[in-house]
């Protein structure tokens, strides 16, 4: 049951190999910034090419194999499975709009003997047509893939990798001080306006340290239930999706008391929030990594303006 420990989603890995460790911090944001906000409005081509590019990026990365032989097949099978259900599901129909012209005046024209006839011009509206499909006793008809569901799938499956593994790297790989630091550089600007940016800072810290806390406080609750023996058939679904909601419900209550117990012991101890500038550690800088990291990301930019669209 310490399948979440095995899985670094979100938790920094302590190490010395891997050379994304020595980029700087805030190289590293706006690399995730900019593989999450580029796909929108993108094309296909872009968005798998964002997908290779991450792929690519994890295997000359030269962090250990260990920390992505569970959870990137895992995470690849659910976009899969995401970008299948979005294809396979109805993307809906275009309304029918009135008719500008009268339909008499078209015509059809016979084709002169000798001669081929008349095609279709333009691409097909249907991508893949399989079926009838017949699920036990009752027929569900064909599944039909439209060039609109395909496209849906596709964004789909493509957005979440993105969104997931672009996050991971950045949390594997940067220290929460470190990101600390990066995001108040940042929101810097925003303290002429009077908002409280040091205090923002400590407190995305704390933040970020209670996220092992909300993986074990998850792991706990799925530990008791596995002891219960619980049928989930017989329960049905009114009872699973009951459960669930108090399963949910725990899970903040205990989240919450864990944040409450560890404000306590901060003030208890005499604890003070502190500039994200004290709490940087000491990474070693790397100008040609750097540099190298900097003209690689406008080269990204560059390639989005001219060839997003395909």
């Amino acid at each position: 049951m310490d399948w979440l420990k095995q899985l670094p989603i979100g938790q920094y890995v302590d190490g010395d190999s891997g050379w994304l460790r020595r980029v700087d911090a805030r190289l590293k944001l706006a690399w995730t910034l900019a593989f999450l906000i580029t796909p929108i409005l993108a094309g296909p081509v872009w968005r798998l090419a964002l997908v290779g590019t991450l792929l690519l990026i994890t295997a000359l990365c030269g962090l250990p194999w260990r920390l992505w032989r569970r959870n990137l097949p895992f995470l690849l099978a659910l976009c899969l499975l995401v970008g299948s259900l979005s294809a396979l599901l109805p993307a809906g129909a275009a309304g029918s709009a009135q008719l500008s012209r009268d339909p008499a005046e078209l015509r059809l024209v016979p084709t002169p003997p000798g001669e081929p006839p008349a095609e279709r011009s333009g691409e097909p509206w249907e991508v893949l047509r399989w079926g009838p499909v017949q699920l036990g006793p009752l027929p569900l008809g064909p599944l039909v893939i439209n060039r609109r569901s395909a496209e849906l799938g596709l964004n789909s499956a493509t957005l979440l990798f993105t969104l997931i593994h672009s996050a991971n790297l950045l949390l594997l790989t940067t220290p929460p001080e470190e990101l600390v630091w990066a995001l108040s550089w940042g929101i810097t600007p925003l303290g002429r306006l009077g908002l409280p940016v040091e205090r923002l800072g400590f407190t995305l810290l704390l933040a970020l340290r209670f996220l092992p806390l909300v993986q074990e406080e998850f792991q706990n609750l799925l530990r008791s239930l596995a002891t219960r023996a619980l049928n989930l058939r017989r329960l049905g679904w009114k009872g699973v999706l009951g459960l669930g909601l108090a399963v949910a419900e725990r899970l903040l209550a205990n989240v919450l008391l864990r944040a409450e117990q560890g404000a306590d012991a901060l003030v208890a101890r005499g604890g003070r929030w502190l500039p994200p500038q004290q709490l940087r550690l000491g990474v070693p800088v790397a100008r040609r990594l750097n540099l190298v990291a900097c003209a690689l990301l406008l080269l990204l930019l560059g390639l989005r303006w001219q060839y997003g669209a395909l």
